[in-house]
């Protein structure tokens, strides 16, 4: 792995020195942009459209738009400069309960390892939180942008995950066109939880898959051993305006064969697949060329 920043966790008197891995993958498949007369990729040059010339990177500053065409610039050492102590240094400020968080602050994860000597500050830190079931609030610089973090235990790990600050979030009164709070018919709400809780079960982060990504791999595993394959949109969905709750919610019991009459109403077996489920199910690439025509457009 590549450390993306290193410095240390500071708590009370106790300082752990720590250095930072990305916790996760991108794993997007890029496509870049080519001229289809010569096969040649297009590249991006930095250019001035007043001067009329390309810009060399020794020529160019941070600019930042106070009025419209009117910009006020900064060095990279005056940025530098103006860089808080959590540009080294991860200060834990409060310790919270991870319950009390809403998940829509958390940002971008990352493992945190000892380092030089401070495997002993970094096993009592994580057995402290550990034991404690709390997860540290700290602040920290990275890449220039200062930022709440998370800092947690994933597995025999300090993980930190940077957070959102509070004025970062968006008020929910912003959002356009929400449903003012009205009556909801009882006998549709009980169904609709009874359908909640058939579909229930224990999270498995495995058994989700990125079924586009298979598709476009796929097909470019073809394209390069010069197989023809043939990729077509696959047909919208011709579905009604008029929606009737009960019809929809009736027919989504009936396709994982759950009798509406029983309490005690029990999930069919998980060997046998109901018809909605293969439907509604993407299928493998390798086995339907209609999946595969479907995702890769």
């Amino acid at each position: 792995m590549h450390t993306v920043w290193k410095g240390a966790i500071s708590f009370g008197l106790v300082h752990v020195p720590v250095k930072m891995f990305t916790a996760t993958e991108d794993k997007d498949i890029r496509f870049r942009t080519i001229h289809k007369k010569c096969g040649t990729p297009i590249s991006q040059t930095r250019r001035c459209a007043h001067c009329d010339q390309d810009v060399e990177p020794e020529e160019l500053a941070k600019g930042f738009e106070y009025e419209r065409g009117k910009f006020v610039l900064f060095s990279e050492e005056e940025i530098d400069a103006l860089k808080p102590d959590s540009a080294r240094v991860i200060q834990i400020l409060d310790f919270v309960n991870l319950e009390e968080i809403d998940p829509i602050y958390f940002v971008k994860p990352y493992y945190l390892s000892p380092d030089m000597a401070g495997g002993g500050a970094y096993g009592l830190l994580l057995e402290a939180i550990k034991q404690t079931g709390k997860i540290g609030i700290a602040k920290i610089s990275i890449r220039s942008k200062s930022s709440l973090a998370a800092i947690r235990v994933v597995d025999n790990c300090l993980c930190l995950e940077t957070m959102h600050f509070p004025d970062e979030i968006r008020a929910i009164s912003q959002v356009p066109n929400l449903p003012e709070q009205q009556a909801v018919n009882e006998k549709e709400l009980q169904v609709a939880k009874l359908l909640i809780e058939q579909l229930s079960e224990p999270f498995s982060p495995e058994k989700y898959t990125d079924d586009y990504r298979s598709a476009l791999l796929e097909a470019i595993e073809h394209k390069i051993s010069g197989e023809s394959i043939d990729i077509v949109a696959a047909p919208a969905d011709k579905g009604s305006n008029v929606i009737d709750l009960m019809a929809a919610l009736q027919a989504s019991l009936d396709a994982v064969k759950i009798p509406t009459d029983s309490g005690k109403a029990d999930k069919k077996p998980a060997a046998k697949e109901s018809k909605a489920e293969t439907k509604t199910k993407p299928a493998k690439a390798k086995t339907s060329k209609a999946a595969k025509k479907g995702t890769a457009s």
